[in-house]
């Protein structure tokens, strides 16, 4: 398996080299030529492509940006390499960076316009999963329960009973925990309701969530529908789960370091172990879970606390390589499955892990719903631009509170309701 560290999304793909429209591949180097040189004049980013990136695909490029300028064009993770120097560019590279623009540009002409975030909505993601969640709301909200029996019905097995008794090694499973979470925050929303008034879900103005998470807020914006939302995480559980048994991969979450110095630790990792390792999740400032190899997740352990000086670097108890190319196989999986499922136009915004924008066209969002397993999760960049925003409230639904924790890290006294389940 050829893996790159940092990989473009799948979708972003370079210009085939027997195209015979010369006139229009002319133009696409001339604007991505323009855009390099606006950019590198203004002093705010460089870029950097490998002289061989068409002839293997564009996963061959390293690039760098600060979040401020490219928000929403490229994931950080694939943004890390060399300065730009002229030199360094010949034809092919600069066509293959022109294609990954227009495949951007087609995104970030959908966007929402910059939606309002004074009432948020957020769903967590895997991992957040418990052996006992939804058996108290079952029994006390009668709606909650019937979402628990319908899901039953498409798994064929009694989730509600899983999720109260365990065991947790099966609960834990990925095909099995991702349906889990999602059953239990689209029911958290009936607890919400209960608690405050079926209204409060009029109030909200946007809608987020954290890798998984996402699939619970576009249930809630009305893009798609519980059943097929069900059949969607399963599907994805599944796949995910079968990537990762291809090969020994895994992840690890490194506290007390900014992104930057992650990355080195994620460099300085790989080489020692020639295996590949990145930045999956950029939850907040000092808290991101890396990807990868388990050789070089297990050199990240060696190494994180005496050579980075890290405050912590725990494995996390996963399948695999979330989050990275690792997860290339369940894409066509996935990919079948959003074919056979309605999205509809979100009733309000939902952000989008991959970029950070929140998108419209049903189309668009099953392309970066595909992309999402492979791309690194842009969490901490959609918590700054709520905050910079006219943000209020902010209600967790699910399992946990670890988003909850991640909002109070941006800023104390933001205001967070966690609604349990």
């Amino acid at each position: 398996m050829d893996l790159t560290i940092g990989a473009v999304p799948l979708m972003y793909l370079p210009l085939d080299d027997a195209q015979s429209n010369k006139s229009s591949s002319r133009r696409n180097i001339v604007r991505a030529t323009a855009l390099i040189c606006a950019v590198g004049l203004a002093g705010a980013a460089f870029f950097s492509i490998k002289d061989n990136c068409c002839g293997n695909g564009i996963t061959q490029s390293t690039m760098q940006r600060p979040a401020a300028m490219m928000r929403g064009v490229l994931p950080r993770a694939a943004l890390a390499g060399r300065a730009f120097r002229p030199s360094s560019f010949n034809r092919r590279s600069v066509r293959g960076f022109a294609d990954v623009m227009s495949a951007s540009d087609m995104i970030a002409a959908d966007a929402f316009d910059p939606p309002s975030q004074k009432t948020a909505f957020m769903f967590p993601g895997q991992g957040a999963q418990f052996v006992g969640m939804g058996a108290a709301l079952a029994e006390e909200v009668p709606e909650a329960k019937e979402y628990f029996d319908k899901a039953s019905e498409i798994l064929g097995y009694d989730l509600l009973q899983l999720c109260k008794e365990g065991p947790k090694e099966k609960l834990d499973a990925t095909d099995v925990s991702q349906p889990a979470i999602f059953v239990s925050s689209m029911a958290g929303i009936e607890k919400l309701k209960k608690d405050k008034g079926a209204g409060i879900v009029d109030d909200a103005t946007v809608a987020m969530g954290l890798s998984l998470g996402e699939y619970s807020a576009l249930c809630f914006a009305g893009a798609i529908s519980f059943e097929d939302g069900v059949r969607l995480v399963q599907e994805r559980g599944a796949a995910m789960q079968a990537a990762a048994d291809m090969t020994k991969s895994s992840m690890a979450s490194v506290i007390g370091l900014d992104s930057e110095k992650v990355s080195e630790l994620c460099k300085a990792a790989s080489e020692q172990s020639g295996k590949p390792v990145q930045i999956a999740n950029y939850l907040c400032k000092g808290n991101y879970a890396v990807s990868g190899d388990a050789e070089a997740i297990d050199k990240v352990m060696e190494i994180a606390k005496p050579d980075f000086k890290a405050r912590m670097a725990v494995k996390l108890a996963v399948a695999g390589a979330f989050h990275t190319d690792f997860m290339k196989p369940a894409v066509e999986r996935l990919q079948n499955m959003l074919d056979k499922v309605e999205v509809k136009e979100p009733r309000i915004p939902v952000v989008s892990n991959v970029d950070g924008k929140a998108h419209k066209d049903p189309k668009v969002i099953k392309e970066i719903l595909k992309q999402q397993v492979t791309s690194p999760v842009l969490w901490e960049n959609t918590m700054a631009a709520m905050l910079e925003s006219d943000f209020e409230q902010a209600y967790e639904i699910g399992p946990g509170k670890v988003l909850a924790g991640i909002l109070k890290r941006f800023d104390k006294k933001a205001q967070i309701e966690n609604i349990e389940v």
